[in-house]
C-alpha cells in the first residue's frame, strides 16, 4: 500500500513538474515575443510620425464663379486669415471684398484718388502687414490697409472687411511727375517711398515718426533722399524692410543694387540671360529675393557680405518646365511660394528645402493670384475673368533629407552651413534643422568621454580580476559597481556648477595632473623595486594599489596647489585668455573635457563590471597551464587572458559607448547646449539625447518640429 502511495506522489509531482515547464515555456516565449512586437510597434509609431515630413503637397479644387468688382485690370489680390474673404484691388481704383464661397460681396468702394489723377503703379508694404500703396500720375502716393474685424454674435463669427488710410486719405507729395515703379516701406521709425518716375528718376521720401510723450500724437518729419541716377530703365523696384537696400531689375534681368542710407550703387549685374523679367516678390522676411522670368525658371537671390563688400548672390534655382512664369504668390509665414506659368500650371516650392512639392494644371490662363496667410488657400484669377479657388493642403515643405543632413544656406549667412536652430522670437524666422551638429556633438561627447572612461576602466578590469587580492576584489568591486547607482542628474548637478568651473579656474592643474599623475605612479613603481626586501614582503601580492593612494592624492593636491605659481609664471596670470588670444582656442566654461569627466565617471561602473567578469571569468585551468610552461603573469594575461575574454571586453566597450551616446542629462547640464561643429576640447556641443529632452516639451504636436524631434 505503501509503495503504491508513494507511486502515485511520484505520478502527480511529475505531472505538476511537466506543467510548470510548459506554463515557463509558453510565459517565456509570450514574454518575449511581446518585447519583440512592442518594439516593432515603436518602431512603426515613429514611422507614421515621420512619414508625412516627406509627402507632397495637394490641391483640390473647391470654388469658380465670375470675378468680382470693376472690369479694369486687377493690381491685386489678397485673402484674410481665416480664409473666408478675399479683397481685390483694380487699376480704377475700386476694391472689393467678397466672399470665397460664392463670390458675393462683403463691402467694396473706390479709394479717394484726387480728382483727375489714376494709377500709374503699385507697391506692397509686405502680405503680412496687408499695407499698399498706389503712385498715382501727380506725383503723388496713397497709403492704404485692408484690414478685418472678427466679432461673434451669437456664437457665431462674423468677418467685417473695413479699408484704412494709416496715414491719412490724402495722398503724400512724392514727385511732381508721375510715378511708373513704386517701393514703400513702414516701420516703427520711419516710412520711406521710393519711385521710379516718368523722368527717368528716382524720387525718395523718408517721413520720420516723432511721438510726443504727452499725447502719443505721432508727426511725420519729412526727409529727402538722394538717390542715385540709373543707368537702366527698371520694371520693378523693391525696398527691403530695413529701409537699406533698393533693388532695381530691368526687363532683361539687369540689376542694381542701391545702399540708400550711403546714397549710392554697391553692386550691378545680370539676374538671367536670354529671357524676360515676369515677376519679382520678395520672402518672407523681406531678405531673399524671387526673380522669375520668360524662361520658366524662379530663382532666390539675397544680399552676401564677401569681406566687407555687399553683393546681390544667386543661392538657388527652381525649374520645372520652359513654360515663363506669369506670377509668384509668396506664403506670409513661410518660405515657400506658388509660381503659376503661362500654361495655367500651379507648382509649389520651398526654398529652403528646395522641394518641388506639388504640380497642378489650373485648367486656364492665369493673370493674378493670391495665397491665404495660413497657406491653405490659393485664388487665382482667370485671363476671361473668373475667379478659381483651390484648397491647399502642404504641412511640412520645410523638411528634406537636404536640410537634415547637408550645407544648406540660409538667408544672412555669408555661405553654406551645418544649422540647427528650431526657434526664434521673431515671425520672419525660418527654422533650421540640420541634425550634423548634433549628431556631431553626440559623437565628440561620447569620443571625449570613452577617452577618459575606456582606459581607466579597462586597465583597473584588468588588475582586479587577475592581479588583486581576493579580499580587496570582494571590496573594491562592489564599490565601483555602486558608482553607477548614482544618478546622472547628481552628475550632471555637480558637473556644472562646480567640476566647471574649477576647471576653469585651475587650468594649468588639470593639465599638470594628466602629466604627473602617470609619471608620478611610474616613478613610484620604480623607487618600489629599489625598497628592501625585508621591508615589501610585508605588503602581500595584490593590495599594493592601497600604496598609490597616498601617491595619487599627493599629486594631485601638490598640481592644485601648484596651479596659480604656473599660471602666473608661464601665462601672464590667465592661461584661458593665453589659450584664447596666442593659440586662437576658444574657451568655453562649459565644454567638452568637463562632459568627459563627468560623463566618463558615469561610464566607468559599466565598462568595468562587464570587462572585469569577463577577465576573471577566464578559466583557470588557461592561465595555470600558461604559468606552468613557463610564461610570466604578464605574458600570460596578454597572450591567455585578454584574447579569451576579448569579447567580453568588447561587449563592455560597445555598453559604454551606448551609455555614453544616449545620456541626457549630463551633457544637458554641463555644457553650453550649442549646437557647433568644433571638436575643440574647450568648447561645447548639443547632442541628440538632450536636443529632446530640451525641446519636445515645447514643440506644438504634430508640427514639423516636432515630427523632426
Amino acid at each position: 500500500m505503501s509503495e503504491s502511495v508513494f507511486s502515485g506522489d511520484n505520478t502527480r509531482f511529475a505531472r505538476w513538474r511537466k506543467f510548470k515547464d510548459k506554463a515557463a515555456a509558453v510565459g517565456i516565449s509570450v514574454g518575449g515575443s511581446s518585447v519583440l512586437v512592442a518594439i516593432l510597434l515603436i518602431f512603426f509609431y515613429l514611422l507614421y510620425e515621420i512619414l508625412p515630413l516627406f509627402q507632397p503637397a495637394s490641391m483640390q479644387q473647391e470654388h469658380q464663379f465670375a470675378r468680382v468688382g470693376s472690369a479694369a485690370p486687377t493690381l491685386h489680390l489678397a485673402i484674410e486669415e481665416q480664409a473666408e474673404v478675399a479683397f481685390r484691388l483694380a487699376e480704377d481704383g475700386q476694391y472689393s471684398f467678397f466672399r470665397l464661397a460664392d463670390g458675393s460681396v462683403v463691402n467694396d468702394g473706390f479709394l479717394p484718388l484726387p480728382e483727375g489723377t489714376s494709377v500709374t503703379s503699385f507697391a506692397v508694404e509686405s502680405e503680412t502687414s496687408r499695407v499698399f500703396s498706389v503712385g498715382l500720375s501727380d506725383g503723388s502716393v496713397l497709403i492704404a490697409k485692408h484690414h478685418y474685424k472678427i466679432s461673434y454674435p451669437n456664437d457665431q463669427r462674423l468677418i467685417t472687411p473695413v479699408m484704412r488710410y494709416p496715414f491719412g486719405e490724402a495722398p503724400i507729395r512724392l514727385a511732381d511727375q508721375p510715378l511708373l515703379k513704386l517701393a514703400v516701406r513702414d516701420n516703427d521709425e520711419a516710412l520711406v517711398a521710393i519711385a521710379y518716375t516718368a523722368g527717368g528718376k528716382l524720387e525718395g521720401r523718408r517721413w520720420v515718426k516723432e511721438e510726443d510723450f504727452l499725447t502719443e500724437e505721432v508727426t511725420l518729419v519729412e526727409e529727402q533722399l538722394s538717390l542715385p541716377d540709373l543707368d537702366i530703365k527698371p520694371q520693378a523696384i523693391l525696398l527691403g524692410p530695413s529701409q537699406d537696400w533698393l533693388y532695381a531689375l530691368s526687363p532683361k534681368g539687369q540689376y542694381r543694387l542701391i545702399d540708400v542710407s550711403a546714397e549710392e550703387i554697391v553692386d550691378a549685374g545680370v539676374l538671367f540671360d536670354n529671357a524676360m523679367l515676369t515677376d519679382a516678390r520678395f520672402l518672407l522676411g523681406g531678405v531673399s529675393l524671387l526673380i522669375s522670368n520668360s524662361n520658366g525658371e524662379t530663382t532666390q537671390w539675397f544680399n552676401v557680405n564677401s569681406d566687407g563688400v555687399v553683393h546681390l548672390h544667386k543661392i538657388r534655382r527652381f525649374a520645372d518646365s520652359k513654360k515663363g512664369i506669369v506670377t509668384v504668390s509668396p506664403e506670409h509665414r513661410r518660405k515657400g511660394f506658388v509660381a503659376i506659368n503661362t500654361a495655367g500650371e500651379a507648382n509649389l516650392y520651398y526654398s529652403t528645402s528646395q522641394r518641388h512639392l506639388a504640380s497642378k494644371s489650373l485648367g486656364a490662363s492665369i493673370v493674378q493670384s493670391a495665397i491665404s496667410p495660413r497657406a491653405e488657400t490659393l485664388l487665382a484669377e482667370t485671363s476671361d475673368g473668373q475667379f478659381l479657388v483651390w484648397a491647399v493642403e502642404n504641412e511640412h515643405p520645410e523638411v528634406s533629407w537636404s536640410v537634415l543632413w547637408e550645407e544648406v544656406w540660409y538667408e544672412s549667412y555669408p555661405e553654406p552651413d551645418y544649422i540647427w536652430q528650431s526657434s526664434a522670437s521673431n515671425n520672419d524666422f525660418e527654422p533650421k534643422y540640420s541634425f550634423a551638429p548634433l549628431a556631431f556633438g553626440t559623437l565628440k561627447a561620447a569620443f571625449y568621454a570613452m577617452v577618459i572612461a575606456a582606459p581607466l576602466a579597462i586597465c583597473g578590469a584588468i588588475y582586479t580580476a587577475y592581479f588583486m587580492a581576493p579580499a580587496m576584489r570582494r571590496k573594491v568591486k562592489p564599490l565601483i559597481e555602486l558608482m553607477e547607482a548614482l544618478p546622472t542628474v547628481i552628475l550632471g548637478f555637480l558637473a556644472g556648477l562646480w567640476l566647471a568651473p574649477f576647471i576653469e579656474k585651475h587650468l594649468p592643474a588639470v593639465f599638470s595632473i594628466f602629466i604627473f599623475l602617470p609619471v608620478g605612479v611610474l616613478a613610484f613603481a620604480w623607487f618600489w623595486n629599489y625598497i628592501p626586501m625585508r621591508w615589501r614582503k610585508h605588503v602581500p601580492d595584490g593590495w599594493h594599489p592601497v600604496l598609490l593612494l597616498p601617491v595619487i592624492i599627493g599629486v594631485v593636491a601638490l598640481c592644485v596647489w601648484m596651479s596659480a605659481p604656473v599660471e602666473r609664471w608661464f601665462f601672464d596670470g590667465d592661461m584661458r585668455a593665453w589659450l584664447t588670444a596666442d593659440l586662437g582656442i576658444s574657451f568655453d566654461q562649459r565644454n567638452s573635457l568637463v562632459v568627459g569627466v563627468a560623463m566618463g565617471f558615469a561610464v566607468i561602473p559599466t565598462i568595468f563590471s562587464i570587462a572585469e567578469d569577463a577577465i576573471f571569468s577566464v578559466p583557470k585551468h588557461l592561465s595555470y597551464g600558461s604559468l606552468a610552461l613557463g610564461a610570466t603573469p604578464w605574458q600570460t594575461l596578454v597572450g591567455v587572458v585578454m584574447p579569451t575574454a576579448s569579447p567580453g571586453i568588447f561587449s563592455a566597450l560597445m555598453i559604454g559607448m551606448g551609455r555614453a551616446v544616449g545620456e541626457t542629462m549630463i551633457v544637458l547640464m554641463a555644457t553650453g547646449n550649442t549646437p557647433v561643429m568644433d571638436m575643440n576640447i574647450f568648447e561645447g556641443m548639443r547632442t541628440l539625447a538632450a536636443n529632446i529632452a530640451v525641446e519636445i516639451g515645447e514643440t506644438e504636436v504634430d508640427s514639423s518640429h516636432y515630427r523632426v524631434l
